[in-house]
């Protein structure tokens, strides 16, 4: 689960990056959120987020029947787009059914305006960077950790995975403000209109192939097991949608 931007503290997390509590169900992660979620005076964010804490916590939403009646959005390019044999498409076929027993609305074939842009949008990455290298200072510089593993480059396993987004990090200048603002503008026409405009209660994508939407935009997602592929590796369906929804 990765909650909405600034509901809980970034302090020591990159900023664009994620704060994903890892749990065995639902109900253990809404358990976890309401724990952690709050103001924290090293980031000014959970301030502003605080609008969004409900009186008594999240626990006292879940219900068994929470999906009745729920706008779920589905984007079929490029999300749901699978290789030939792949057992995903029959699995997912499977979950909206279950979905739909549980009296949500499915809106179809959707499409998000500016996708491929934000999809193979660089400057994203750019900006993690940045933000990874500024948010680790406080804990030890970005050139230490970079040290660290080539001191230990075998336990680390250097060879076999490298460090390149430290590397890349480690060379930005800073935050660049251009790029927050375009990248701001392509949420704002694409993911939040398609939400808006369908008045949808969430976007249902496999895997966690939604994260630079929500990203973007600092929006809440989960994703919860779905499955296992072809190879035997398991796999989520995630829901993500727009703050205090």
């Amino acid at each position: 689960m990765d909650p909405s931007f600034g509901l809980t503290s970034r302090a020591g997390v990159a900023q664009a990056g994620h704060r994903w509590p890892i749990c065995r169900t639902v109900s253990d992660a809404v358990e976890v959120l309401d724990v952690i979620l709050g103001f924290d005076k090293r980031d000014e964010a959970t301030r502003t987020a605080s609008k969004y804490k409900p009186r008594g916590g999240y626990k006292q939403f879940l219900n068994a029947n929470g999906l009745k009646g729920k706008r779920l959005g589905l984007v079929r390019h490029p999300f749901f787009m699978f290789e030939n044999g792949s057992v995903l498409p029959q699995v997912f076929e499977h979950h909206f059914h279950t979905l739909r027993q549980g009296d949500a609305i499915l809106v179809d074939h959707l499409e998000i305006a500016n996708i491929d842009v934000i999809l193979s949008f660089s400057e994203e990455d750019a900006e993690l960077e940045a933000e990874f290298k500024i948010s680790v200072t406080p804990v030890r510089t970005l050139a230490d950790v970079i040290a660290f593993n080539n001191k230990f480059s075998h336990l680390e396993k250097i060879k076999e995975y490298g460090q390149d987004i430290l590397l890349r990090a480690e060379d930005t200048n800073g935050i660049n403000k251009k790029n927050l603002l375009k990248l701001a503008r392509l949420s704002k026409n694409g993911f939040e209109k398609l939400m808006k405009e369908h008045e949808l209660d969430a976007l249902v994508t496999p895997r966690y192939d939604v994260s630079p939407f929500l990203a973007i935009g600092g929006f809440p997602g989960i994703s919860v097991p779905a499955g296992y592929d072809n190879e035997g590796i398991p796999f989520g369906i995630c829901f993500g949608g727009l703050k205090g929804r």
